[in-house]
């Protein structure tokens, strides 16, 4: 065993993805005791839909992403704080770590509607009404999810939208539906699995 590593089981690896979920309820909640619309984006979005077809292909991810109207980041900060969270911010995005001793990679990180999430996307995120209720949460529509992880179009953004693939939710049908800049990104994609073999499930 290497040195500063500890034993592996898999009640950590449990442990460790409940503690996730209990971040998730914890700053949804917040936001709506106090009225606050949102929506469930990035990791766990993605994971709400692939869910609602196949469970078993949900990936796990430490990362909780929420699109907020900025003019209620102030009123959503006082709810994160009452939460345990303790803001921090970068240039891009507000992020609250869970905690005093809480790393980035369990924070809670915020954007922001009708914002590019990078200066160079072509689109801004789309609007918190845009959402759905799966599994008690507000996640963002399927179209709108689509459309925001195309737009970014970083590596991060293509795994997500692999696995959109996978299930079959998203496929060349899309292409019709999204402007052509886009469309030309996911036909990259779709082009990319193909040659590999890759079909969705």
């Amino acid at each position: 065993m290497q040195p500063g590593l500890g034993d592996f089981s898999w009640e950590r690896v449990i442990r460790a993805a409940a503690k996730v979920r209990q971040r998730l309820v914890r700053a949804t909640t917040a936001l709506e005791n106090l009225g606050i619309l949102h929506a469930v984006i990035g990791d766990h979005a993605v994971s709400a839909w692939v869910a609602s077809v196949d469970e078993s292909a949900v990936r796990n991810t430490p990362e909780v992403s929420l699109l907020l109207r900025r003019t209620d980041l102030g009123l959503a900060s006082i709810a994160f704080q009452r939460q345990g969270f303790i803001q921090r911010f970068t240039d891009k995005t507000g992020l609250f770590r869970d905690g005093p001793n809480g790393k980035v990679r369990d924070a809670i990180r915020i954007y922001f509607s009708g914002e590019k999430v990078w200066a160079e996307d072509e689109f801004p995120a789309p609007g918190v009404s845009d959402v759905e209720i799966l599994g008690g949460f507000r996640v963002l529509r399927l179209d709108a999810l689509v459309r925001m992880e195309l737009a970014s179009f970083r590596t991060l953004n293509r795994v997500r939208l692999d696995d959109l693939l996978e299930v079959g939710l998203v496929d060349a049908g899309w292409y019709e539906r999204l402007p052509a800049s886009l469309a030309r990104r996911l036909k990259k994609l779709i082009d990319r699995r193909a040659a590999d073999g890759e079909l969705a499930a």
